[in-house]
């Protein structure tokens, strides 16, 4: 049945599509370029860590924020 169903509709598609001609048929589809990425750099690396560390760590009840908020020093409790 669905072998059916997959003939029906490929063959209603064929009719309301149009053929491509031409210069712009399809053919051979041309391989994709891939350009790859530079490396993280070590410091963006460590900061993903710590962030990832404070996420876990606050799930816990755990406060571990920065040391500086806007330039003035935290006062540790």
């Amino acid at each position: 049945m669905l072998d059916l169903t997959l003939r029906l509709l490929a063959r209603v598609l064929s009719c309301c599509t149009p053929r491509p001609r031409g210069r712009h048929r399809l053919g051979a589809v041309p391989p994709l370029r891939f350009v790859p990425l530079p490396p993280p750099r070590f410091a963006e690396d460590r900061l993903q860590r710590e962030r990832r560390r404070a996420a876990y760590l606050a799930t816990l009840g755990i406060d571990v924020g920065p040391a500086r908020i806007h330039g003035v020093r935290v006062a540790s409790r």
